[in-house]
């Protein structure tokens, strides 16, 4: 026999059974779905990551909708056992969802959520502190403070980068890409090349206002520049920052590798914040410990939660446990705007017109529109899109 699985109840009489895979932030998500007649179960199984046969435990014989996480393999086993339970909901409390087999949900006919439009600032500001440890050698400084190694004031000691005045790159000049670089532009007066499909219109005028605000009070004006190609932004950049945060294909799996790694200046800082297999990870600690200077600040990687070997002794990687996101409003919201997903499948509410403007479902003051804020198949399954 099984062991059971162990869960926290909440409005036990709800005519709606909502599972979560895990406890998330704050509690106004359980309240909306109690508020509208919803039985919610917590996973509390002392678990980091649930295999399939713990959620199909959870799942059982009657199920209206689930909350996810990325680490688990939603399939057509989860899917199809959600739909013999008679749900019609999950949703990731994530952006991406990679974790999902998309066919095998159309399939089933279960509709698919995720929370983009509250990680945009938080994730953007990561990525900067990234930048900034990584370049000032900050992680470094403070290991060899805490083992007793300092004895007085070295000119050599833990020298790094200057930002000001430097070269920030963007891959990916989206929502987190352009919020990234205003903040590199602004905090270190950087100036900026990028690449991307589309142009960042409004992070160009950005680029453009500052600069002449700069030279309007006597300061060097920052610049910007499009890049023809990603290749052009790895050779002139002096900070480098993925941002390709939507999804993970063959476009984009090792994007960076050992040619793309060489191409970049030797004491260039690259971050990654988006998705960890767009990095060759095994490529980067050759590239790492063949250039002390070159420096990383990671907090996604390729084989989550595991590091390539080698990665973890060098000092010259800053490495973070997948915490771009972890800003207390940032995980309460997308913990709101995942219940909903499924609260809004459960109740027929159409889709929100506008995925990455979700202020009215994150507004405690108020109750949220009758609408699911984002569902990735909503065209696949033919739902209505709620009107402005």
């Amino acid at each position: 026999m099984a062991k059971p699985i162990s869960i926290e109840v909440w409005n036990p009489s709800g005519r709606y059974r909502v599972i979560s895979t895990k406890p998330m932030p704050g509690t106004r998500w359980i309240k909306l779905l109690t508020d509208q007649d919803c039985r919610v179960e917590i996973c509390t199984e002392k678990k980091t990551i649930l295999s399939v046969e713990d959620i199909l435990a959870l799942i059982g014989t009657k199920c209206d909708g689930v909350i996810g996480q990325l680490t688990e393999d939603w399939g057509d086993v989860l899917f199809s056992a959600l739909k013999r339970a008679g749900g019609t909901a999950f949703s990731n409390m994530a952006v991406g969802y990679n974790n999902v087999n998309m066919d095998a949900a159309n399939k089933n006919g279960i509709a698919v959520g995720n929370t983009p439009g509250v990680l945009t600032e938080t994730t953007a500001e990561l990525a900067a502190s990234l930048s900034l440890a990584a370049a000032r050698r900050i992680v470094e400084a403070d290991q060899f403070m805490r083992a007793g190694l300092y004895d007085g004031w070295l000119p050599h000691l833990f020298v790094g980068n200057l930002l000001k005045g430097q070269t920030v790159g963007v891959i990916g000049a989206g929502r987190i890409g352009s919020a990234y670089a205003r903040m590199m532009i602004e905090g270190f007066k950087m100036n900026l090349i990028y690449y991307d499909l589309y142009q960042a219109t409004r992070l160009e005028k950005f680029v453009t206002a500052y600069g002449q605000f700069l030279k309007a009070n006597g300061e060097q004006p920052v610049t910007w520049k499009r890049a023809a190609t990603m290749e052009d932004v790895l050779r002139e950049a002096d900070v480098v920052s993925i941002s390709l945060h939507p999804i993970l294909d063959k476009t984009t799996y090792h994007l960076i590798n050992k040619e793309r790694l060489a191409i970049m200046k030797k004491e260039a800082v690259l971050v990654n914040c988006s998705r960890g297999p767009v990095v060759h990870e095994v490529d980067l600690v050759e590239h790492l410990r063949a250039n002390p200077m070159f420096r990383v600040g990671l907090d996604v990687f390729e084989d989550e939660p595991y590091m390539k070997p080698g990665l973890a002794e060098m000092k010259n990687a800053v490495v973070v446990p997948h915490i771009a996101s972890a800003s207390k409003w940032t995980r309460e919201g997308m913990a709101t705007l995942a219940a909903l997903n499924v609260l809004g499948k459960i109740k027929g509410y159409p889709i929100w017109h506008n995925p990455n403007q979700v202020e009215p479902f994150l507004d405690e003051n108020s109750v949220p529109p009758p609408a699911a804020p984002s569902i990735v198949n909503a065209k696949q399954l033919g739902l209505p899109t709620a009107k402005l």
